[in-house]
């Protein structure tokens, strides 16, 4: 039974964890993000009330 050899799997199954946990985090961190996180302060605002006209 010529699907019990393991030889040609076990090399595909090396390579592609290979390939995921190598080459594609160096890729994916590689990555420029266009919206840099900004602090916010930890001064709280009051909030305004709402003006609404009720009927």
């Amino acid at each position: 039974m010529p699907q019990l050899n393991p030889a040609p799997w076990f090399a595909i199954l090396v390579f592609s964890w290979l390939v995921f946990l190598v080459i594609l985090p160096s890729k994916v961190l590689n990555h420029i993000f266009p919206n840099d996180p900004t602090t916010k302060s930890t001064e709280k605002t009051k909030p305004e009330p709402w003006n609404w006209p009720w009927h």
